[in-house]
């Protein structure tokens, strides 16, 4: 049971659940000349390909089962988990209760008002496609393609958007993405402003990044690191206290997920299919509370004083983020509205008892 859980991260029971799910789709019918490979090695080889990140070939000798077949097998059921999966556990939130519910969570557990979510971008390491000249070559001197996600207080990714050039900055994601047409166009039905937690302010409901992200009415940032009064080290705090649920959620990807760790010998786009589904798997193993998936002090914590305490994938150094680009100027309200939330973050209705001691 435990080589299981370890080979595979989860359960016996998350397994059969899995299988049962996509068998319809990726189960094959017996020939007379041979007998089809079974969907519980389909999905039993998928699912070490992704938490190992072992090559095909090495897989091909154990499974016994040709590196071009296994290959295939791999993308179908990589595509047949995503499609299974995706509904229900990497949906992105259409209604205003559930932008609700994620902003609530929010300030529950890391005290952070009206925030929808805290976005980040991160490097999947790939090989050079053919042809591609420097497309996909980044900052770091490697070949890759950019993974920005939106992450909710439960570690869960609510958006995702992958296959965005290396060599593109976080800010040059964020422009490109469809998140940003739809914040700009008013299609994600976030909340209606509403009045901070025990004040008459009101404020539009966010997202949080970090200084890559340009600073926008739905999009907070922290101030620029230098000349910073207290109520904005303050303000950083709470913000990047709030942030860390992103930083957390790639990481406990790519420590269970460690193809992550590799340089992915395939194409861009079936690289993307190995992305969607792990961030299904994620979500859905998430959802399970999958001892075998998160194990214990993986993932930030704070002690009896609020201090944090590095979860074990920081020691790690796994998944490179996206380089800052330049964000634009931002707009006057968008200014007004941080600074609104400055000083929320020092009164008596938006302070904790311990952001003293944290600055």
């Amino acid at each position: 049971m435990k080589g299981f859980c370890d080979l595979l991260k989860m359960s016996v029971e998350d397994f059969s659940h899995l299988l049962d799910r996509v068998t319809p789709i990726i189960q094959q019918q017996d020939t007379h000349l041979r007998k089809a490979i079974s969907p519980k090695d389909r999905l039993s080889v998928t699912l070490r390909l992704l938490a190992t990140g072992e090559t095909f070939n090495s897989l091909s000798f154990q499974y016994r089962i040709g590196s071009t077949t296994l290959s295939r097998i791999v993308m179908e059921t990589c595509v047949a988990l995503t499609s299974v999966l995706r509904e229900d556990f990497l949906k992105t939130p259409r209604t205003e209760p559930e932008w609700k519910a994620i902003a609530k969570e929010f300030h529950d557990k890391w005290q952070f008002p009206h925030c929808l979510g805290a976005v980040d971008g991160k490097h999947i390491f790939i090989q050079p496609p053919a042809n591609s000249g420097s497309m996909y070559y980044n900052y770091k001197s490697r070949f890759s393609i950019i993974l920005m996600a939106v992450v909710d207080a439960n570690y869960k990714f609510v958006y995702a958007s992958a296959g965005t050039q290396g060599r593109v900055s976080d800010t040059g994601v964020f422009a490109q993405s469809d998140l940003r047409a739809a914040m700009d166009k008013g299609l994600l039905h976030v909340p209606l402003d509403d009045t901070l937690p025990n004040t008459d302010i009101l404020m539009p409901y966010m997202f949080i990044g970090d200084e890559a992200y340009p600073l926008r009415a739905d999009l907070m940032k922290p101030y620029p690191f230098r000349n910073l009064n207290r109520s904005q080290m303050l303000f950083n705090y709470h913000l990047s206290r709030a942030q860390r649920v992103v930083e957390n959620a790639f990481g406990i990807l790519a420590n269970c997920f460690r193809v992550f760790r590799t340089t992915i010998s395939l194409d861009p786009v079936k690289v993307m299919n190995i992305i969607f589904a792990c961030l299904c798997l994620h979500n859905f193993l998430r959802d399970r509370r999958s001892d075998a998936y998160l194990p214990p002090a993986y993932v930030d914590s704070e002690d009896a004083n609020h201090q944090l305490i590095e979860g074990a994938w920081r020691r790690e150094g796994i998944l490179q983020p996206a380089p800052v680009g330049r964000a634009r100027n931002p707009s006057v309200e968008a200014k007004r509205q941080r600074d609104r939330l400055c000083q929320y973050f020092v009164s008596p209705a938006g302070s904790v008892s311990w952001q003293e001691g944290m600055v």
